[in-house]
């Protein structure tokens, strides 16, 4: 690290302050604090912008930039800008978040940068003057901690796996940017399709319902539905019932899929393999619903049912909407 005082960015791609974009500037105003430097938070948008006030609270500046390509999400103009402004301000770390276009972000950040990326971080500290970071290793079996020697470190970090960033007695100051705006670009956006979907991100969601190959088809997953509308949560699965078309890819959990961590993951007819419990490890509560008593996943819950799931999952839907109600 430079002797001068280290810079931390946290590169914002959201508009919306929840738990992960807490959990994310959290990340960034720890690792702040432990290098004794400041805290930078990049977003798009205005500098009087509503979003960016909000930020202040929790970083010692906060530069927007307000462009239609940022706001569209595009990588290389998202790339351009974030190069541009950390040759400036000479970072010790990049932090983002772990959406699409985080990690596709990172390791080619990093590249330009000529620092070390690394990704799916569940914690970042600093020791011996580098970074250094924790995340899941042989598909969740252990835990790594990996020193970046290479300055920037450039890291995205998993979702809901950090503690929300404490609001600063004053808030930083804001200006606006052009970082990047000169630079061309080599690709453009030619179209973009949103899946239709109810409810946020399912990286951001405080409980899911997440059903697997063992509910023996699609049918079943309106159960599910039904009792995660009960609870306000959110659904999804594991990888072979979305690979079978049971239900949309996105709703996919594991190692190869999302990877969450909400308060409650309630998993039904999901045998438990290290692939899908990789993505739910953070989870602060898992809850199983299985007819094989020696199915893997209740060796990682903390409350676990041996039962066939149309046993279960009518009378507990009947029983929380006149409990919630």
């Amino acid at each position: 690290m430079s002797e001068e005082k280290p810079i931390v960015i946290t590169a914002v791609f959201t508009t919306e302050m929840n738990t992960a974009t807490a959990g994310l500037l959290g990340a960034g105003q720890r690792l702040a604090k432990e290098t004794g430097g400041a805290h930078v938070a990049l977003s798009s948008g205005g500098s009087d912008s509503e979003f960016a006030a909000k930020l202040s609270a929790f970083a010692d500046r906060v530069i927007t930039v307000d462009s239609e390509d940022l706001a569209n999400s595009q990588p290389e103009s998202w790339l351009n800008t974030i190069s541009s402004l950390s040759s400036q301000e000479n970072p010790a770390a990049v932090i983002l978040g772990n959406d699409i276009l985080s990690q596709e972000i990172t390791p080619r950040l990093a590249h330009r940068l000529g620092g070390a990326s690394i990704g799916d971080a569940q914690a970042v500290t600093v020791e011996d003057s580098n970074i250094v970071v924790t995340r899941s290793v042989y598909g969740g079996k252990a835990v790594a901690e990996i020193e970046l020697t290479a300055s920037p470190a450039v890291v995205w970090v998993r979702a809901q796996s950090m503690d929300p960033a404490e609001a600063q007695a004053t808030p930083g100051t804001i200006t606006a940017g052009d970082f990047g705006a000169n630079v061309e670009t080599r690709t453009r956006l030619v179209e973009s399709h949103d899946e239709e979907s109810e409810g946020g991100r399912l990286e951001d969601a405080q409980i899911i319902v997440s059903g697997g190959r063992g509910l023996g088809g699609p049918e079943p997953f309106e159960d599910l539905i039904a009792l995660a509308k009960v609870l306000k949560a959110q659904n999804a699965a594991s990888r072979a019932a979305c690979d079978l078309g049971w239900v949309p890819h996105s709703w996919q959990v594991g190692q190869t899929g999302k990877k969450v961590a909400p308060q409650l993951y309630l998993g039904v007819a999901i045998s438990g393999a290290s692939q899908h419990m990789m993505g739910i490890a953070d989870s602060k509560v898992i809850a199983a619903i299985n007819t094989d008593p020696d199915a893997p996943i209740f060796k990682h819950c903390q409350f676990g049912l041996v039962e066939d799931y149309k046993k279960v999952i009518g009378p507990l839907k009947e029983k929380l909407a006149k409990l919630l109600s």
